[in-house]
Parts: C-alpha cells; sequence; structure tokens
C-alpha cells in the first residue's frame, strides 16, 4: 500500500499531498531523501531505502526540471509495489497542466489523483496476470513442442494418441503442424516430411534449397520466363554462404547498370546466390562505408536526406545552429556525446569509474526536460550542471570547526577525542603528529595516545613525535586491547587537564574481519568526538571499496541502533598526485564526509584544508 506522495518545488514549498491515505510516516524519510540523496547528487539511483526504528520505507521519485517540481512516492520497503513508476509519470504529466506557479494549494487534484491510482494498480494487476498466464501458456507449448517415437518407428506429438479420434472428425485438425514440417495427421517418419523453407512448405520434388527442374523449364520456355523467378532469400540454400561479386571499375564497363540482384550471370549459368536487398536496409558495405572520412561522407549524402544510419543528414550550418540553439527541450540522446566526454575526463582525473557514471546519470536526470537557451551550446550547458554538482558532493554538509568543537568540550571540562584510522601504509602516525602541531599553533594541549598494538614499532615511532612536538604520549606497549588503552588515555588526559586525545590506531584492511571488530569495539566503547579516516590521494577504484566497507563494518559490528561512521577525511600524499585529485571526490561521494585535510609534504607544516572551487576546477579542466 502507498504511504506518502509529496509535491513539492526544489526550493522545498510543498504544493500537494495524498490526503487520503492518511498515514503518518514514521521518522523523516523525505528529509532524509533530500539530505542523503537528492542534496548530493544521488538522484541517478532508481529508488532511496530509509531504515529507522520501526519504520523501514522505500522511496522513489520523479522530476519534472522545466517547471523545478519534484515528485515522491513513499511505501512500506516489505512491498514491492508494481504500480508506483508508472503512477509518478501520470501524475506527472496531469500536475504539469494545471500547475501554476501563483498557486500554493491544490485541493482539486485530490479526485484526479484517485483516477490515476486506480488506472495505474489495474494496469499492474493487468500485467500480473499476463505474467502468470503466459508462464502455463510456455510450459504447455513446451510439452506439445516435446515428440516421441511411436510404435511403427515414426515421430509423433505426445497427446496425439489421446486425441486422434475426436481430430480425425475435425477437418482443422487433419494436417498437424510439427517441428520439421507438416503431417496430414498420420505419423510420418523424419526422411519423409517435406522440407520448409523460411517457415513454408516446400512441395516441390527435390528436396535442395529451390525447384532445379522448374528453373530449366523457364529456362526453355525463354528468357521473359525468368522475370517470374523469385528473387528472394527464400532460394538460398541454408548453410551456403552467401557470397558477393567483385566490382571491376575500368574506363568501359560492361554493364550499363549496376544491378547485382540479376539472376542470370555474365556467361548465361544461373546464380545460385541471388539476394534481394530491401529498399533502405544496410548492408555490411554500408556500415563500413560509414566510419569513412568526413569529406566522402559530406560528398556522398545530401543535405536533408536519410543517412545509412537512418537519420536526418543535415548540412554544415543546419547542424551547428542545431547544436547551439535553443531547443524545445533537452532529451537524454542530446545530452550522451557530452556526458560520455565528461565520464571520461573524470576518469582520467582518478575519478572511480562507478562514481563518475553515477555522477552523470544524476545530472542527466536533472536537465532532461530542460529548454536550451538560444545560441547555448549543450556541452557547456552540461560542463555548468557538472560543476554545480561537485561543488555540492565537496562541500561539507555539516560544519565541522575542530577549534570550535574543542573550546565546547573544554568548557564541559572533558577532552575532545579524536581517532585516526585507515589501512596500512597510508601515514596515519605521521599526519596525526602533523595535526597535532597544528593544534598547538592555535594554544591547545594535545595528548597522543599509542593505540597501535598490532605493528611493531608503532609505538616507537608516535614516540619520537611526541618527543619532537614535546607533547604528552600514552603508551602500554603491545599485544594490548586497544580499546581499553584508548579509554584509560582518555581519563588521564581528564587528570592532567590536556584538551585532545589524538589516538592513532593500527592500519587494517577493509576485509580485515578481527581488526575491523577491534575497531568497532574502540569507538563504541569511547565514543570519540571525530573519527578521521586517512586514505591516499594516489587510489582510484579502491577508494570506494575502502571507504563503503570501513562504514559498513562499523555499522554491522555496532551495538547501537544509531552506529558512529567516519566523520571527516584526510588525505596523504596530495603533493604526489598532479592534478589527479579524482580520489576525493570518490570518497565523499561514497561516504558524504568531507575531506578535512590534505596531506601535501613530509614536514609538519605540510599539511592543508582542501579548497572546494580548486578541485572542481581541475577535475573538470
Amino acid at each position: 500500500m502507498l504511504e506518502q506522495l509529496l509535491i513539492f518545488t526544489r526550493g522545498g514549498l510543498i504544493l500537494w499531498t495524498c490526503n487520503e491515505l492518511g498515514n503518518a510516516l514514521r521518522g523523516s524519510p523525505i528529509d532524509t531523501l533530500i539530505r542523503s540523496c537528492l542534496l548530493e547528487e544521488r538522484s541517478g539511483a532508481a529508488s532511496y531505502n530509509y531504515d529507522a526504528p520501526g519504520a523501514a520505507y522505500t522511496l522513489k521519485w520523479t522530476f519534472h526540471n522545466e517547471l523545478g517540481l519534484v515528485f515522491v512516492a513513499v511505501y512500506q520497503k516489505i512491498l514491492h509495489l508494481l504500480y508506483v513508476d508508472d503512477l509518478l509519470a501520470m501524475v506527472k504529466r496531469e500536475f504539469s497542466e494545471i500547475y501554476d506557479p501563483t498557486r500554493t494549494v491544490y485541493d482539486d487534484f485530490d479526485d484526479i489523483f484517485r483516477q490515476l491510482k486506480k488506472e495505474a494498480e489495474a494496469r499492474a494487476e493487468e500485467m500480473k496476470k499476463s505474467k502468470q498466464i503466459s508462464k502455463p501458456v510456455n510450459n504447455l507449448a513446451k510439452k506439445q513442442g516435446q515428440v516421441q517415437k511411436s510404435s511403427t518407428g515414426g515421430i509423433a506429438r505426445k497427446g496425439d494418441s489421446e486425441s486422434g479420434s475426436d481430430g480425425a472428425d475435425d477437418e482443422n485438425l487433419k494436417v498437424k503442424k510439427i517441428e520439421n514440417g507438416y503431417t496430414n495427421g498420420n505419423h510420418v517418419g523424419v526422411d519423409k516430411l517435406p522440407p520448409v523453407v523460411n517457415g513454408k512448405k516446400d512441395e516441390s520434388p527435390n528436396n535442395g534449397a529451390f525447384n532445379v527442374n522448374k528453373l530449366q523449364k523457364l529456362r526453355q520456355k525463354g528468357s521473359k520466363k525468368i522475370d517470374t523467378v523469385p528473387k528472394k532469400s527464400s532460394i538460398i540454400e541454408p548453410n551456403k554462404k552467401v557470397t558477393k561479386k567483385n566490382r571491376v571499375w575500368d574506363d568501359s564497363p560492361k554493364e550499363k547498370k549496376l544491378d547485382f540482384t540479376d539472376p542470370m550471370t555474365e556467361n548465361g549459368n544461373e546464380s545460385i546466390t541471388v539476394v534481394e536487398v530491401d529498399q533502405g536496409e544496410s548492408s555490411m558495405m554500408d556500415k563500413e562505408e560509414t566510419f569513412s572520412s568526413d569529406s566522402e561522407s559530406e560528398e556522398e549524402e545530401e543535405p536533408g536526406k536519410e543517412n545509412k544510419a537512418g537519420t536526418k543528414k543535415t548540412g554544415w550550418f543546419s547542424s551547428m545552429f542545431q547544436s547551439i540553439a535553443g531547443k524545445a527541450s533537452l532529451d537524454k540522446a542530446d545530452l550522451e556525446p557530452a556526458l560520455k566526454a565528461l565520464k571520461d575526463r573524470l576518469m582520467t582525473k582518478n575519478v572511480a569509474e562507478e562514481i563518475a557514471e553515477k555522477l552523470c546519470e544524476s545530472v542527466a536526470i536533472s536537465l532532461e526536460g530542460k529548454k536550451l537557451g538560444s545560441f547555448t551550446r549543450i556541452s557547456s550547458t552540461v560542463q555548468v550542471a557538472m560543476e554545480e554538482a561537485l561543488v555540492r558532493i565537496l562541500t561539507p554538509k555539516r560544519s565541522i570547526d575542530i577549534l570550535r568543537e574543542v573550546h565546547a568540550a573544554k568548557e564541559h571540562r572533558k577532552p575532545y577525542v579524536v581517532v585516526f584510522v585507515g589501512v596500512n601504509g597510508v601515514g596515519k602516525s605521521t599526519n596525526l603528529a602533523k595535526v597535532a602541531y597544528w593544534l598547538l599553533q592555535h594554544d591547545i594541549k594535545v595528548m597522543m595516545a599509542a593505540c597501535d598494538t598490532f605493528r611493531s614499532g608503532a609505538v616507537e615511532q608516535l614516540r619520537t613525535h611526541a618527543r619532537r612536538l614535546q607533547i604528552p604520549i600514552f603508551e602500554k606497549g603491545y599485544e594490548k586491547d586497544p580499546a581499553i588503552v584508548a579509554k584509560e588515555a582518555i581519563q588521564e588526559a581528564t587528570h592532567n587537564g590536556s584538551d585532545v586525545v589524538l589516538v592513532d590506531t593500527a592500519g587494517r584492511m577493509q576485509d580485515n574481519e578481527p581488526l575491523m571488530r577491534a575497531l568497532s569495539k574502540l569507538i563504541n566503547l569511547n565514543s570519540p568526538d571525530l573519527v578521521l579516516f586517512v586514505g591516499e590521494a594516489l587510489v582510484g577504484n579502491d577508494a570506494v571499496d575502502q571507504l563503503s566497507k570501513f562504514n559498513q563494518k562499523l555499522a554491522d559490528l555496532s551495538a547501537s541502533p544509531n552506529p558512529r561512521l567516519i566523520d571527516g577525511i584526510l588525505l596523504t600524499k596530495f603533493d604526489t598526485i598532479d592534478d589527479k585529485v579524482g580520489a576525493a571526490l570518490s570518497m565523499v561521494y561514497v561516504s558524504g564526509a568531507p575531506v578535512m585535510f590534505v596531506g601535501c609534504g613530509q614536514s609538519y607544516t605540510d599539511m592543508k584544508k582542501l579548497n572546494v572551487k580548486s578541485i572542481v576546477k581541475t577535475l573538470l579542466k
């Protein structure tokens, strides 16, 4: 059952909602959809699943880009409503006809919606019944198609013995069709079956592909009778490959017309491999000629006529004007070339292929149906739309001001805890020291917690950084429970008056179950204020796998209904990638967490904040 259907503007003004359903939604699925999907350029997805305590919904939506309207349908996740997509399309069509930007109330749309809902449900029910009926019919056809050997050694259709007596009295059943031909109601052998050519029975005495005797008789009557020979592909042997005669180009061609479908060859012999080419159909040679140079294609095809592919061929000025002039509305076919070029460009900048494809789908949906301004190129329109989408994705959805939050925690007399997580070898300990140095520059007391009790040399490495920065470090050695070590470090920081505790953890691959379980325990036990994922700027497609599995493991292994996931990203080795900054986009798109810092060198001062506009410009240049 449909729970809710809403129509609202892109600005957030609700224009209409179906009052007759009377179902109050639990939680806030619409707000979550807007915040987690539409604003983050995930509108190319087919649906969105909302899971909350006591509520599990599936949301589907569609846009009217020209009017700036959003149509959202909400129903229970356990249900599979077949009519929702059809209903949304009909509601979009009908509501767009009565929409007025000056109106805010549409009570008259209730009756229209009831009728549309009935039509969509009836159509879905008919489709469901047709599918159920088609299955038994297909099974029956398979059973009827089976043949069995009769007692006389022939082949008969299964069931003929049961219906044979009744069928003898009916003239319609005197001729029964079987797999290899027709019978007259009696059992016949396979070798006695007449040949079938293109689904029709060949009654000629010769079992070949065509009647040679008939052709010889026609030849004896005269050359005029030859024209009555059918020029059909049915006279071709099924197993014989069709060959084409090579053309001979010379100054004095022997033939006045280039008609190679004549059944007679030059020497008077009959041509067995006769092929009739339907008008408008392209042969293999025509398809190959399509890939010729532009100059050849312009000479061969006249403007305004249909080319080999069946599309209208326009002149140079017409095609140029069409690419820049305004159209009634943009459709997907218009956007595909520009989006494909944009996708390739993003992938060359190290953006994961999956992310680039989803971004292009989202941009296509946001532009489809919009009117293009006069003398505006489609490519520039797509470029602007993609630039806006990238800015929305990379801009943090919530402000994470570490300095402000540190001072707020200090007022409550508790330390601000930051946990650094990530895979092996990305530079967690080094960038932890960079963050510590940055905090020291703002007169904040920092303490390190050596919770990497797994890797040999991890404690000594962190101890070296602490000595250089002249800050305290809490350590318990190796082979200890990192969750307990972090808890004791937080208690120690509370006693000695430290403002921030930076927790170093062991590097772990996203598929390492024991280490991921230990990390989940550390986060759940200590409830840190910030969980930073440290990742390399060098990774491409692997960034999607790393972040998605880290978040998935933290969610699965958490006992809390609201599990703690990754809050921010720290990208390392940013100075080694030149303009291939796509990993930043991939990580933000997958996790929804902002890139807070980027490491760009070996010293403590080589850490900066991400410039969103600079990254977007680099991705699209």
